[in-house]
């Protein structure tokens, strides 16, 4: 056999002196020490390495290895519980500190904050005003709403809330939000379903967002989520898109009725003041007329007072007066014939006023024959 040859026999030459099987075995480095990577320039001792790093590190421990792994590994686990035990409260937000799962009756504010972990933990809360929207552009037809008139409106609208309770919002409710938003959508439809389309459209949203602002506190409150609802704001109200059309017909009549409605009041508003401006006219010239009469009525009254006072001091001179205004004021209206003393017995049997009426018809016949030859006489003229 081929190995037979090597000394100590063995099918490695596994003779002796530690002789590899190639017929010799692995040399050590020389040098004192036994095992020191020295002179020789052999490859390193990694038992002999790791020992010394052993001892240097055995030496930065008093006592010993094993106490100095105990003492960083309680270091890093003090860290991380001083790392967890010590939070921060932003200014936005509050913080409510769980001991065993029970939660404690003071509010954390904002700053630096200590607990015990893990006995205590903590939960936060958001305080700043959130928003959610409810309408077409968030849900599947969760806008679409019948009104009290039985119109079908597309309605988009926002709450604007805030917490003001963070125990109660983390722990009365399983989902505040979302059980807001549900209230919320629930309270717009009973609203809108007892109001006609109108007053959703352009009439009295502001009446319709502040009876659902309502409706939404009084039940978030008997919830005892600890929100507060700031306000309601309807965004956009539509009729559906599959109805618009005719909608859009049913607002241009209304709006022709509108305008015929206003025509006819200013029609009806300039007929009132005309005459309301006839009636004050008519009333101020009967006014004026009973002035008139009353003042002559009192002219004539003194006079006749002051015509009394003459006649009970001069009875004769006032009497004579009297006659000669009254025959003046007769013979006045009337027409008069003077004629001589010849003519004396004719003037009985004379009709002269009926010679005055022909005279009168004559006059008038002569004026109108002139007239019509003046007509005639230009009628020529132009031919």
């Amino acid at each position: 056999m081929p190995w037979s040859n090597q000394n100590g026999g063995g099918p490695w030459g596994g003779g002796g002196d530690n002789q590899g099987p190639w017929g010799q075995g692995p040399k050590r480095p020389s040098g004192g020490g036994g095992g020191s990577g020295g002179g020789n320039g052999g490859p390193p001792d990694f038992e002999d390495f790791f020992r010394k790093g052993q001892d240097q590190f055995k030496g930065m421990f008093p006592g010993g290895f094993g106490f100095g792994l105990i003492a960083i590994i309680i270091l890093i686990v003090g860290v991380f519980w001083v790392m967890q035990s010590v939070y921060t409260v932003q200014p936005d937000q509050r913080a409510v500190e769980l001991r065993l799962g029970k939660p404690k009756e003071t509010i954390s504010q904002p700053g630096l904050h200590f607990m015990i972990w893990p006995i205590e933990t903590v939960e936060m809360v958001n305080i700043t005003e959130q928003q959610i929207n409810i309408g077409t552009g968030n849900s599947a037809r969760s806008g679409i709403m019948l009104t009290g008139d039985q119109n079908i409106v597309d309605i988009e609208f926002a709450v604007l809330f805030s917490v003001t309770n963070p125990e109660a919002f983390l722990f009365n409710v399983e989902n505040p939000v979302q059980t807001l938003q549900q209230v919320s959508e629930s309270a717009m439809r009973e609203v809108v379903g007892s109001r006609p389309a109108q007053d959703v459209f352009r009439d009295d949203r502001e009446g319709i967002s502040s009876d659902v602002m309502g409706i939404i506190q009084s039940t978030m409150d008997g919830y005892g989520a600890g929100i507060t609802v700031n306000a309601v704001s309807i965004e956009e109200a539509a009729p559906p898109p599959e109805v618009s059309d005719a909608f859009d017909e049913v607002q241009r009549a209304e709006q022709d009725e509108d305008r015929f409605l206003e025509e006819a009041n200013q029609y009806a508003n300039k007929q009132l003041g005309a005459a309301r401006g006839d009636a004050a006219q008519i009333r101020e010239a009967a006014a004026a007329y009973k002035d008139r009469v009353v003042k002559e009525a009192q002219g004539e009254a003194d006079r006749f007072n002051s015509i009394y006072e003459t006649y009970t001091a001069v009875p004769e001179v006032t009497r004579k007066r009297l006659y000669l205004e009254t025959m003046q004021d007769v013979f006045s209206r009337s027409k008069n014939f003077i004629i001589d003393d010849k003519g004396q017995g004719v003037v009985p049997y004379l009709p002269l006023d009926a010679l005055d009426k022909n005279a009168a018809a004559n006059a008038s016949r002569s004026s109108s024959s002139n007239a019509s030859n003046t007509s005639a006489q230009s009628s020529k003229g132009a031919n």
